[in-house]
């Protein structure tokens, strides 16, 4: 394997608790496949959520299944901005803290004091993949993308290892569209 990883834009979304999908949805609701994503297990759902902020809201954002012990909303920068919410840059999961927001279904609405972040850009591996990287768990690395005229350097990638992972770099739509990213596109790891 080479230092290349394949680069994946991942547009606002939200990760829903059994719970708040009760609320969201009605009672007994069940996700409803829509496509599987490049992570094993992981899905788009043909459901979607309101996310209302203090100042605007933002209509019809994809959940993600399956669900999750803890409701999580996954936004840009510029997302956030439209919001009018003051969002962390955080891992996924790592919601103590962040931003709040209002969640609104077709059947009720859900209140979040936090999980409300903009996802840290990183790479999803297998063991073997890096190994192969010449990376391991938690490590920061820099990926260099050059997509015709906008070549950019990524900086505090974070490597997140597990077997259940597919080697993907995760980036949002502000950073894909700064770096030009359509289509399939690879990025090289560099190490700090």
């Amino acid at each position: 394997m080479s230092n290349k990883v394949l680069i994946e834009t991942s547009a606002r979304h939200a990760h829903l608790s059994r719970a708040d999908l009760d609320v969201l949805f009605g009672k007994g609701a069940a996700l409803t496949w829509k496509k599987d994503l490049s992570q094993p297990g992981q899905y788009a759902c043909e459901e979607r959520v309101d996310v209302v902020g203090p100042k605007k809201t933002i209509a019809r954002v994809s959940i993600l299944g399956p669900t999750r012990p803890v409701t999580q909303v996954e936004v840009s920068l510029t997302d956030a901005r439209t919001l009018g919410a003051s969002c962390p840059v955080r891992e996924s999961g790592d919601i103590a803290g962040s931003a709040g927001c209002k969640l609104v279904g077709p059947c009720g609405e859900v209140e979040l004091r936090e999980g409300l972040i903009v996802a840290k850009r990183h790479i999803h591996a297998t063991p073997e993949e890096a190994a192969a990287f010449g990376v391991s768990d938690k490590e920061m690395v820099m990926v260099k993308v050059d997509c015709g005229g906008r070549c950019l350097l990524f900086g505090d990638v974070v490597v997140r290892v597990s077997p259940s992972y597919a080697a993907a770099m995760h980036i949002d739509t502000d950073e894909a569209n700064a770096a030009g990213v359509s289509g399939e596109v690879y990025g090289e790891i560099l190490k700090v």
